[in-house]
């Protein structure tokens, strides 16, 4: 009842957000962005964890997006640069947190393999676009690769439920597809899609991942 209290409500400010996107002002976008990225810190702490090493390091990582998110909203070239940072410590903590209960095996490795080809596409994508912020996106680029590899690890676990593995890989991969939206506003080209189809994404990433926290055997 409790959860679907509080994803009812993140989808109507999901919905206030993408409409506040489009005016462009911090303000108003912060009004909503704020208590939406706060809810995945609830969705957290709805369940009890049974792997406390995991369950932490989910929790930081939410902490860090939360972060990035407030940052990214300000809308400077300063607070774009922080929000970017935010966010790569966030990828930090949960490529942590899914090589803590991740396995090396085919899945990882078929993971890297395809991880490699895409970040070398999106590279070669942003590269001429980038001027001066090709260092801290290339940095970035490489984190949210390794993340996404962290929960390809975690399918390789067979003590880890089909379904949970399942939950961390699409969340990850989800949240690295909102990214690209996120690198095609602030590099190639503005348009209200890439939030309409972005945010979304980001979203839902963020709640699959608040939520595998407690589902984590000890």
């Amino acid at each position: 009842m409790v959860i679907g209290i509080v994803l009812g409500l993140a989808a109507v400010l999901l919905v206030g957000l993408v409409m506040a996107e489009k005016t462009e002002q911090p303000k108003r976008i912060l009004a909503f962005k704020t208590p939406l990225s706060l809810l995945f810190i609830v969705a957290w702490t709805l369940q009890p964890a049974h792997n406390a090493a995991f369950s932490g390091l989910i929790l930081i990582a939410l902490v860090f997006c939360l972060g990035g998110d407030i940052l990214l909203a300000l809308g400077t070239r300063i607070t774009f640069l922080c929000g970017l940072v935010s966010f790569l410590l966030g990828h930090v903590m949960y490529a942590a947190a899914f090589f803590v209960v991740g396995q090396v095996g085919p899945p990882m490795a078929v993971g890297a393999i395809l991880l490699a080809v895409s970040a070398t596409v999106v590279w070669r994508w942003l590269e001429s676009h980038l001027g001066s912020m090709k260092v801290p996106v290339l940095a970035y680029i490489v984190v949210i690769s390794i993340m996404v590899c962290g929960a390809c690890a975690t399918a390789a676990n067979p003590a880890i439920p089909d379904d949970v593995r399942a939950t961390i890989l699409i969340g990850a991969i989800l949240f690295y597809l909102s990214d690209l939206f996120v690198a095609r506003q602030r590099f190639v080209v503005g348009a209200q899609i890439n939030r309409a189809l972005g945010l979304p994404l980001y979203y839902t990433a963020q709640f699959l991942l608040a939520f595998s926290a407690a589902w984590i055997p000890g």
